[in-house]
């Protein structure tokens, strides 16, 4: 493996790393009840958007034309304002349980996506790698996920959020990853961000008058802060990192690791135990990645856009 995919893997591994915590943190915050959906993505894009707006001043500048300006509206509505809202609110409509197994269909939905605009090939490698990957994370959150986010029962609503959520990221991954490939990381986000910002201040503003801030526990307070400075502001600088040098579906299968750091967690702290089961389960998600990396649509390319594409 050359050091570019290297990187790649490194920086998807360690994004989703950071999203397995935040799927936590999120749970928290919408039980406590304090921070509506809205309101968090608000602070969530004004935190991480001035922070890449921020490093700009330290990096050369990038002419960006209007039309990839435009794009990157689209690409921050389709992968950072519709996932982050569609997710919180889920989290206040949906048990844990139905949360991780709808998210878990992303890779599928990203191997069809990136066949149909990227023209990225499905060989039966890398179906049969993400079939085995979705095996494994649904037998790991089968034995694994209790419901704790305090949501008895899924609505109809919170699955429509989800479904919406997962269509929207395999979108994201799966079509604009040569827009990505042409600017810096900063240059990406801090426009995508501001575009957040701005669609979700009107939404907020109420809450941003109104909410009982007095209210909320200090342990909410530092678990927002995770979520602006790394699952927000880190994360985001990191994916796109992961985007330039690998697969859009090979990205999109490392969100398996975020049902198993969560599994990890709860048997750190004791309110899960280890079973065979879930030492299959990870093995066989393991594996999928393994086999999507070594198939031929992984492996014919460098890293790059098809031609046509850049």
């Amino acid at each position: 493996m050359d050091r570019s995919k290297l990187i790649g893997h490194l920086t998807a591994f360690a994004t989703y790393a950071i999203f397995g915590f935040n799927i936590i943190f999120c749970k928290d915050i919408a039980a406590d009840g304090n921070l509506p959906p809205i309101l968090l993505t608000t602070l969530r894009s004004i935190g991480a958007g001035c922070l890449f707006w921020l490093c700009s001043l330290f990096m050369p500048r990038e002419r960006v034309p209007m039309r990839d300006l435009l794009l990157m509206a689209l690409a921050a509505i389709v992968g950072l304002f519709i996932p982050q809202i569609t997710f919180l609110t889920a989290c206040t409509a949906a048990t844990t349980i139905d949360t991780s197994i709808l998210s878990s269909l992303t890779p599928i939905m990203t191997m069809f996506v990136a066949a149909l605009f990227l023209k990225e090939p499905i060989t039966w490698k890398k179906a049969l790698g993400v079939a085995v990957s979705f095996c494994g994370v649904i037998i790991l959150i089968l034995n694994s996920v209790s419901n704790s986010n305090g949501v008895d029962h899924t609505r109809p609503f919170g699955v429509l959020m989800l479904i919406l959520n997962t269509f929207s990221f395999a979108f994201y991954l799966g079509i604009f990853r040569p827009l990505v490939q042409r600017y810096s990381v900063v240059t990406f986000m801090k426009w995508g961000f501001l575009v957040v910002a701005l669609l979700s201040l009107p939404l907020s503003a109420r809450h941003l008058a109104t909410a009982s801030y007095g209210a909320v526990p200090s342990l909410v307070w530092w678990e927002l802060a995770y979520l602006i400075l790394f699952a927000t502001f880190i994360a985001y600088f990191l994916l796109p990192i992961a985007q330039k040098r690998i697969r859009p579906t090979l990205i999109s299968l490392y969100g398996y690791m975020q049902p198993i750091i969560a599994t990890v967690v709860a048997i750190c702290i004791g309110t899960d135990a280890m079973s065979w089961q879930k030492g299959l389960a990870v093995v066989m998600v393991c594996s999928g990645v393994y086999v999507v990396n070594a198939s031929r649509a992984a492996s014919s390319g460098n890293g790059k856009a098809p031609e046509g594409r850049r």
